[in-house]
Parts: C-alpha cells; structure tokens; sequence
C-alpha cells in the first residue's frame, strides 16, 4: 500500500504546483568523496523536504531514525514521516527538522 499512497500524494502536491521528486538518490559525502549508497527517499519536495510514506500498525523507532538520518545526510531542512495506516491522517505525520 504504501507504493499506492506516494504515487497519490505525488499527485496531489504536483497538482498544487509543487515540485516532486520520486525515490530520490540521497549522496553521502565521507572525507570530500561523494558516496552513492543507494539511499532513496520516497519524496523530495522542492528539493527542501523528504517524505518518508508508511502504511504500517505502528511507526517504530528505525522508521524515525530513516527518516533523520535522509534530511542530515542531504542537508535538508525538514522531514516529514507519514503514516497512511491511521484512522485519521493528522495523527499519522511527524515532523522532523535539521
């Protein structure tokens, strides 16, 4: 399910004239190297903000730490972990900042 729901919410924020990118490389950069490890969020927004997309009965504390250690490893401001698996989706998303 959670292909299903970032492929819609891909949709919607493209409808909204944002930017979207889908499955985006996040670099490492180890003493001046660039190191492509096969880091992928599942969005980046505008290039400022990944979105991690769950649908799972709880969000444990690997999911958290993903979703950190994308916005610390590219650099980026904010980070949002999105639980599709509630009954209300306001309490399904974390925000997370750099």
């Amino acid at each position: 399910m959670e292909n299903a729901y970032r492929l819609c919410l891909r949709h919607e924020l493209t409808l909204n004239g944002l930017n979207v990118e889908m499955e985006y490389a996040v670099p490492i950069v180890y003493k001046g190297t660039r190191i492509d490890v096969g880091y992928r969020t599942d969005l980046l927004v505008e290039k400022l903000i990944v979105v991690e997309c769950k649908a799972v009965p709880a969000l444990l504390p690997v999911h958290r730490a993903q979703t950190l250690s994308q916005i610390r490893l590219g650099n980026y401001p904010v980070g949002l972990l999105i639980n599709f698996h509630v009954e209300m989706l306001k309490d399904g998303i974390q925000r997370f900042v750099n």
